[in-house]
């Protein structure tokens, strides 16, 4: 596909579609949009099919400039090919979970997908420092305005505290990036990723672009916006949002942290499994006490990132590919497990577990796929989750014991909150007249769970399709982030600084 520039094509589609959704009916709209995402499925299927597993770190490159050091360029590695997938795997779907969900001001919030779509695919593409900025903040925008205009009761504050939390993370970001393209000359990212920044520099760098990425994933304790988004916004926000907005932050770690400021990485790998390990266990336990479906999940997806952040950050191949098939197989489940609650929430119009009961007995397709994504949630074998876990873990375990432990003990904690939730929702007595008349599954929710089922059990039963993408990528951020040189004369070399930061080296 040499010369043939897919990448601007994935971002051109949606971005069109989107202006003309503006000038058409409701029906119309949404018939253009699913339209435009699945036409993108299809180019992210190409993309897959003719990505060199094996070949050039960087492929489908594309470049043009367009004043100064700042230039159009675009290009993928194995973790953005991934990510890419996922989101525009997810986005017909979430088109599709709004037909019937959303009836006010349908163009628009068209739109806003496909303009979240843009600017996601824009992100995990990007090949310019500030180009990456624009996608990555840009992101927000549609986000605020699809949970501010078509969410819940409080979706005004759910949307500001959304906008200010990520919004504020970014700017010593930006500050820090305005650094490094004077230190290096460039804002190229495959050659910022190559560069050695001054030992001196990399510790407030990697703060400065921590502070975003902390509270994209989000790690505790700056993790408070996302249960209110979730709970306020529309079934297919909440999707979106939670399969691949959270990402970014993971993606930022890979792309950023870990390769360009790797001696900062491991001075300060001590934070990141301290503040990881508190989120697993705390808002585990949060989860276990919610009433709120929603709520319940969003806790879950803060403790499952946690499990991620870990992984990234054990500086080994079975830790980050751990981390990021996590990454992957929460995008998937997570997004499944809100459109299990959007489907009885239509149905019943209320989010509160109380409510529910003995859906198994009316709604037995519903209960069927409801315990799929709640047994590949807690992690068992054969599902998606399962795999990132485990090797997550066990890359977790070659540095530390003690954070390993209470990664797991939270891992124990989340089947016992989701299947909780599950044997509330779907056994028992029926509990009211209005649950009695709730109907299955229709064929549209079914097209919408079913193509996720099938992807959730690929990933188990097959997970070298997803690993081997970036297991070169892995190898060259592991080579890159481990170096044998001692970082100064009285520092020890970065492997044994991590053994010593945690303090629980094997």
């Amino acid at each position: 596909m040499t010369g043939f520039p897919i990448l601007s094509i994935m971002l051109a589609i949606p971005m069109a579609a989107a202006i003309a959704c503006l000038f058409l009916g409701a029906s119309n709209a949404r018939w253009l949009a699913l339209a435009a995402t699945l036409v993108d499925l299809a180019l992210g299927v190409l993309l897959w099919a003719n990505f060199d597993i094996g070949g050039a770190q960087w492929q489908f490159v594309e470049y043009q400039p367009i004043f100064g050091r700042f230039g159009w360029a675009l290009g993928i590695d194995g973790f953005a090919l991934l990510l890419i997938e996922l989101s525009v795997f997810l986005m017909p779907i979430c088109i599709g979970a709004s037909w019937n969900a959303i009836t006010t001001r349908v163009p628009e919030y068209m739109a806003a997908f496909l303009l979240t779509e843009l600017l996601m695919i824009g992100t995990f593409a990007a090949q310019d420092l500030f180009l990456f900025y624009v996608f990555f903040e840009g992101g927000l925008i549609p986000m605020y305005l699809i949970i501010g205009i078509w969410g819940g009761a409080n979706r005004i504050y759910a949307s500001y505290k959304f906008f200010l939390y990520t919004l504020l993370g970014s700017v010593l970001m930006l500050i820090g990036m305005l650094w490094m393209a004077h230190d290096a000359g460039t804002t190229n990212i495959p050659a910022l990723m190559a560069h050695d920044f001054p030992v001196q520099a990399q510790t407030w760098l990697w703060l400065a672009f921590f502070a975003s990425f902390a509270v994209k994933m989000p790690m505790w304790p700056v993790h408070t916006w996302l249960p209110d988004a979730h709970v306020q916004a529309p079934t297919a926000g909440s999707v979106i949002l939670a399969g691949v907005l959270l990402k970014l932050g993971g993606y930022g770690f890979l792309r950023f942290s870990l390769p360009m400021f790797p001696q900062a990485s491991a001075q300060l790998t001590w934070l990141v499994f301290a503040l990881s390990a508190v989120a697993v266990v705390y808002t585990s336990l949060v989860a276990l006490v919610q009433a709120d479906m929603k709520k319940l999940i969003a806790y879950s997806s803060v403790a499952h990132m946690a499990i991620v952040t870990i992984g990234l950050f054990a500086f080994n191949r079975q830790g980050i590919e751990g981390g990021m098939m996590v990454m992957l197989g929460h995008g998937l489940v997570s997004g499944a497990l809100f459109l299990c609650v959007g489907v009885i929430y239509d149905r019943l119009h209320t989010r509160e577990i109380a409510r529910y009961g003995g859906l198994a007995i009316n709604m037995p397709r519903y209960a069927l796929f409801f315990m799929l994504f709640t047994m590949a949630s807690v992690g068992l074998p054969g599902t998606s989750n399962f795999v990132g876990e485990f090797l997550s873990l066990a890359g977790t375990y070659q540095v530390s014991t003690t954070i390993t432990l209470l990664c797991t003990t939270g891992i124990i904690l989340g089947a016992a909150y989701m299947l909780y939730l599950y044997r509330r929702v779907v056994f028992g007595e029926i509990k009211s007249d209005e649950v009695a008349a709730m109907a299955d599954l229709s064929p549209r929710e079914l097209a919408l769970l079913a193509p996720i089922a099938v992807v959730v059990f690929w990933m188990g039963v097959y997970p070298e399709s997803f690993l081997a993408p970036m297991r070169k990528d892995v190898a060259t951020l592991v080579a890159r982030a481990a170096p044998t040189a001692p970082v100064s004369d009285s520092r020890p070399t970065r492997g044994s600084a991590l053994a010593a930061n945690t303090g629980q080296a094997r």
